[in-house]
């Protein structure tokens, strides 16, 4: 169990700096719902929903088949790290001058009327140098993990989260107060400054990237612009299913926020675009949870793959994701009163955006889906069948395009919810089916779906039979907790306890 130690400290680091850099980013939100209109927060969202697209373009599969091949060809380290680097740097490049060419139409096409053509031709332009940077960091990122450098990846990316929230702080108040309490500078910054611009937020998105590329640079320096073509062809046909794959998965997490803006009236698209992307912050904390197991658990399941007991680690590694998703599902719906605080603006608006709290267990059940899924797809990954991964999250995409243009007209962000819910249920159920097929794993099935139903009736209570009381939540969730650690007390001193 000494492996699961090991796997656990590097998580925890992970972890540790995860989510503090989400919390400082999650801090943002009240800021900005109180500086800008849910019209102008919804353009926030769009924007962000479109960038996430490109991005896994951007990214072309290689971060996972960076990983897969320095596990399979240990002596090609540097080859692989060149190869994975050139592709994402020959992308970008094409992206670049591509963008920049018809940056003009990509504005018309997002602009909802002439008069917004000016400011998204400069949101337009910012999102086309950061996505640029942020892709070509990647690989760097990519080579710190697999070096089990995870202090100097969790600094750089907490520098990162920190030099974003700083510069939007200072647009957002430092400068409007120089400027009214007349201090040095201030009559400068009345020259440019534009109260209420969200500009400004990818004006400091644009800075962070930009630091965060240059804390990389040692990175860079270690690459060698040379490039092998015959391991690259096998690195390709590894990694442009995973492309589609996260294509596919980045529709079903971003399309309802776009179609929303599509399909509902223009008088208020905007405005539920905002309320659904200001609700979803509510779900970041099972974001970041998983996020923080991704970032350990990708290197390690490729590292420990030649292991004999390989198989029955990641059984028990599944086990326990599964006991803290189902653990955080139902923490964050008992203190849902708490949490809401942090999207309101002030006591004048509040309804604006808390009328949309009744999406946030659909969304964050969709979240535990999803963290399961990702964990399971470990097997396509380790078998080179990376198609299989393309095939379920293709089927993903198409249950959250279809269904999403037959509720989004009737039920608004609700349907989004419920569609992004079943979509993940559905990879989740799919990918469990055919991994058992290809890559067998003994996992312990009765007992994980044992805990996800519980945590599911425990939601139904807290929420709605007990109109969200956050004392009864609170109970009902040491009461789930208490249930856990007497069924796992033994083997969680096997895990923690056995040097």
């Amino acid at each position: 169990m000494s492996v699961l130690k090991k796997f656990l400290g590097q998580t925890a680091v992970y972890g540790i700096s995860t989510v503090l850099s989400r919390l400082f980013n999650f801090i943002l939100t009240p800021i900005f719902t109180k500086a800008y209109s849910k019209m102008v927060y919804g353009i926030f969202t769009k924007m962000y929903a479109y960038a996430s697209l490109v991005n896994a373009v951007l990214a072309f599969g290689m971060e996972s088949t960076y990983f897969r091949y320095l596990n399979k060809h240990e002596d090609k380290k540097q080859e692989v790290y060149n190869n994975s680097f050139l592709c994402i740097a020959f992308i970008s490049l094409l992206f670049l001058i591509s963008g920049l060419v018809f940056s003009d139409s990509i504005v018309y096409y997002l602009s909802a009327s002439p008069k917004q053509f000016a400011d998204y031709k400069h949101y337009v332009q910012y999102f086309i140098w950061i996505l640029v940077v942020d892709a070509i960091c990647v690989i760097p990122f990519a080579k710190l993990r697999s070096e089990d450098k995870a202090f100097k990846y969790s600094t750089i990316k907490f520098l990162n989260i920190g030099c974003f929230v700083g510069f939007n702080l200072l647009f957002i108040y430092v400068v409007p107060a120089m400027i009214t309490r007349d201090w040095p500078l201030g009559d400068w910054m009345a020259t440019w400054y534009r109260e209420k611009w969200i500009g400004y937020v990818f004006i400091s998105n644009l800075i962070a990237s930009l630091a965060t590329l240059l804390m990389l640079v040692p990175e860079f320096l270690k690459l060698q612009l040379k490039f092998d073509k015959p391991l690259f062809v096998k690195m390709f046909s590894y990694s442009w299913p995973i492309l589609v794959a996260n294509l596919s998965f980045i529709v079903n997490e971003n399309l309802d926020k776009i179609v929303l803006s599509e399909l509902l009236p223009k008088e208020i698209a905007d405005g539920q675009v905002g309320i659904y992307g200001a609700v979803c912050k509510i779900a970041i904390f099972m974001s970041i949870f998983i996020t923080a197991f991704r970032l350990g658990a990708e290197p390690f399941f490729f590292s420990h793959a030649k292991n004999a007991n390989a198989k029955k680690t990641y059984a028990v590694i599944l086990h326990y994701f599964v006991i803290a998703l189902a653990l955080l599902f139902v923490a964050l719906i008992a203190n849902i009163e708490i949490l809401k605080y942090f999207i309101s603006r002030d006591n004048e608006h509040i309804a604006e955006y808390w009328v949309g709290l009744p999406a946030v267990p659909y969304l964050l059940f969709g979240y535990v889906c999803l963290g399961i899924y990702m964990n399971l797809s470990i097997w396509y990954r380790l078998s080179d069948q990376t198609r299989f991964g393309l095939y379920i999250s293709v089927a993903g995409a198409l249950i959250t395009i279809v269904l999403n243009f037959i509720l989004i007209p009737k039920y608004s962000y609700m349907g989004s919810a419920w569609v992004s819910m079943l979509a993940y249920f559905v990879m989740m159920v799919i990918s469990y089916i055919l991994g058992q097929k290809y890559y067998p794993i003994p996992y312990d099935l009765k007992r994980i779906i044992g805990y996800l139903i519980v945590s599911v009736i425990m939601v139904v209570l807290s929420f709605w039979v007990f109109d969200r009381n956050i004392f009864i939540g609170n109970a009902l969730l040491l009461i789930f907790a208490a249930g856990v650690f007497y069924f796992e007390k033994d083997q969680l001193k096997l895990i923690l306890g056995k040097k």
